[in-house]
């Protein structure tokens, strides 16, 4: 398993390369300029792609000579989580929409669960900077991906009205958020998980204002909002840590037992 972590880490980089090539077909920009919505973020905000590319691998090397007995059940859900991302960019490249939207939230749900498994309460500060961070990095940004996704499939198969999106958009952004704050509040707000998805939702800002769409520049401030609150969400969860650290590593020990 610990070679299958490095290999699923490993591909997501290089199908990214071949994805955005060109070589599966339209690469993501152009087909979210196909199909525009109120959830896509500017162009400069998928530049975190490199961060958790490089981060992941940095993970599944330092996995490799890890034995501890809490790691197993990282493992496999961060392998298939790594899977699902790689296989999502030629299925959507492709412009296999439905195929897509159930790789993301499929690769969504494991990244969720291997962030929280490798982020115990008492773990070493190796585990939480080469494990715990860089798999909550990218279950940060597929929370906000996966809605975005969703938008765009509805945008394209016209399930709901695309001349006026401003409404369930807003349904779209407040599910996003329900569940952004519930993991931030499941992480105790480490600050990886909330910086992707706070950078999430600045490239949403930046993209809906003055964007053409109606209700863009609404959009743009409930993301900024949103985004506020997240932040001092995570503030106060880190606050509560650094004053209990005790009774946090003693519960954690006993929760184990």
């Amino acid at each position: 398993m610990r070679c299958i972590v490095l290999l699923a880490a490993l591909a997501m980089p290089v199908v990214s390369w071949f994805s955005q090539s060109g070589a599966f077909g339209p690469t993501n920009g152009a087909i979210s300029d196909r199909y525009p919505t109120l959830l896509v973020a500017a162009g400069y905000a998928f530049a975190i792609w490199g961060v958790i590319f490089l981060w992941d691998v940095i993970f599944g090397l330092w996995q490799l000579r890890r034995r501890r007995p809490d790691l197993p059940g990282v493992r496999g859900w961060a392998a298939a989580g790594f899977a699902l991302t790689a296989a999502w960019m030629p299925v959507f490249s492709n412009l296999w929409f439905l195929p897509a939207l159930a790789i993301i939230w499929a690769a969504l749900v494991c990244l969720l669960m291997a962030a929280v498994r490798a982020a115990p309460l008492d773990a070493t500060g190796g585990q939480r900077a080469w494990a715990a961070y860089p798999l909550a990095l990218h279950a940060g940004w597929l929370t906000m991906a996966a809605f975005l996704n969703t938008a765009q499939v509805i945008v394209a198969y016209q399930w709901l009205p695309s001349a006026d999106m401003f409404g369930w958009s807003v349904v779209l952004l407040a599910l996003a958020t329900l569940l952004a704050w519930a993991m931030n509040q499941r992480l105790r707000g480490h600050f990886a998980y909330p910086a992707a998805v706070v950078w999430a939702l600045v490239g949403v800002y930046v993209k809906q204002s003055g964007w053409r769409l109606p209700g863009a520049d609404t959009v743009s401030v409930l993301a900024l909002a949103i985004a506020a609150l997240l932040v001092l969400q995570t503030l106060l969860l880190r606050t509560r840590a650094w004053r209990h650290p005790t009774v946090a590593v003693v519960a954690a020990h006993r929760h184990r037992r």
